[in-house]
């Protein structure tokens, strides 16, 4: 067994408010669609009788560690590589309809930021890679070499909310007209050029926007997410439960509005006199306000600062 699968870390965010929200019972079926090392699934079958867990995860260490991790458990546990956003159909290989509850830890784990070839990473020097499923050819080299400077400003900007974008684009651009810009450090160095020194002194890592920006794009995580709520809510049985943890405000918002979308009874233009749409109310929201970690789990565990919890209940 590789090292990198034996050093493979999860210190599980927000644990025994995930583990509330489920509202387990012993008997039901619960899916962890992001499993990792695997240390909500841990818990949760922990409380589990008859009932079974199916942790989905598309990192194939993750699949390693997390049946070693659940081995003593295997009489209660079924585990897929797959990616979340097809979990209708992998209960249907399965021959289950529905579940009691459903768990998205959205983000990075520790273990894939630890791991340094893996090029999540702006602190460890390694290849530009950052695809969470390896077995897909398109990487953060391609977006970094082959984007055009417009197509490399709308995602910095989009998706890392780095008002930098249109700087850190134009600098790229220019730096791999000379040679390819092949690892991470390269890349910080580039975009640590293109932001102002004075600015580069506040706040954060001057390359975590961008960064996030890349990731986002090479695992196309936010279009998968709205369709992956969707699809998780149409296989939740009545009064089952939906956990969705996560770690920036783009996630938070389209894990938000869909909530949203799913509670309401009718979405006609408010002008109809009746009601045409038919659409009916197939989610409570159970979080008025996301839940966000103690101060004290904050403490023990630095990357959790940035983590939401939002919980439904199938009606």
């Amino acid at each position: 067994m590789g090292a990198d699968i034996l050093k493979f870390k999860h210190v599980p965010v927000m644990l025994n408010e995930v583990l509330e929200g489920l509202n387990i019972k012993e008997d039901g079926i619960y899916v962890d669609g992001t499993l990792g090392g695997a240390g909500h699934s841990t818990e949760i079958v922990k409380r589990l009788s008859t009932g079974k867990l199916i942790g989905i995860d598309q990192d194939e260490n993750a699949i390693k560690k997390s049946k070693e991790v659940l081995a003593d458990y295997s009489d209660r546990t079924i585990i897929v590589k797959e990616n979340f956003k097809n979990i209708k159909n992998v209960l249907n290989t399965l021959g289950i309809n529905k579940v009691d509850g459903i768990l998205l830890d959205l983000g990075v784990s520790s273990h894939q930021l630890d791991e340094e070839e893996r090029g999540f990473s702006y602190n460890k020097d390694a290849p530009l890679d950052m695809r969470m499923d390896r077995g897909n050819a398109f990487s953060a080299w391609d977006v970094v070499n082959k984007y055009s400077e417009k197509e490399l400003e709308k995602i910095i900007w989009d998706f890392g909310e780095e008002k930098w974008a249109k700087r850190i684009a134009k600098f790229i651009v220019e730096e791999r007209r000379e040679a390819p810009i092949d690892t991470t450090f390269e890349l910080v160095s580039v975009i640590k050029k293109a932001i102002p020194k004075k600015v580069r002194s506040q706040g954060g890592h001057p390359a975590r926007k961008t960064f996030q920006a890349i990731r986002i794009e090479v695992n196309q995580e936010l279009d998968i997410l709205k369709n992956s709520i969707l699809n998780a809510n149409e296989v939740l049985n009545e009064s089952g439960r939906l956990c969705i943890i996560t770690f920036h405000s783009l996630e938070d918002r389209i894990v938000k509005d869909t909530f949203k979308y799913l509670n309401k009874d009718c979405i006609c233009p408010p002008e109809f006199p009746v009601c045409t749409c038919n659409k009916k109310r197939e989610l409570k929201i159970l979080t008025r306000k996301p839940i966000i970690p103690s101060e004290e789990e904050i403490e023990t565990n630095p990357r959790s600062r940035s983590a939401k919890l939002r919980i439904g209940e199938k009606v």
